[in-house]
């Protein structure tokens, strides 16, 4: 296979984990917070763990939008120029 385009593939998977990482760490830690609050108080309504959950994913997408855009930008532009190279 060609090293220029598993280096593409490698990058794409890196991409993909590094966008994928803020809300699912964010909804994580607030999953745990909320079903440990959950079980002192025993209070089992499922709205009380959803909502949270996504205002924490919400706001780590909104805060880390401006990187997550710039990398996937980055990974389109390098196979936009891999195309470009390719084609005849």
């Amino acid at each position: 296979m060609d090293p220029v385009l598993l280096h593409l593939v490698r990058e794409a998977l890196l991409v993909v984990l590094l966008v994928s990482a803020p809300p699912v760490g964010a909804a994580l830690l607030v999953g745990l917070v909320t079903g440990a609050l959950q079980a002192a108080t025993q209070i089992q309504e499922p709205s009380v763990a959803v909502v949270p959950r996504l205002v924490a994913v919400l706001g780590a997408l909104a805060v880390t939008a401006p990187f997550l855009g710039a990398r996937v930008l980055r990974l389109a532009s390098e196979c936009f120029a891999l195309a470009a190279r390719v084609a005849p």
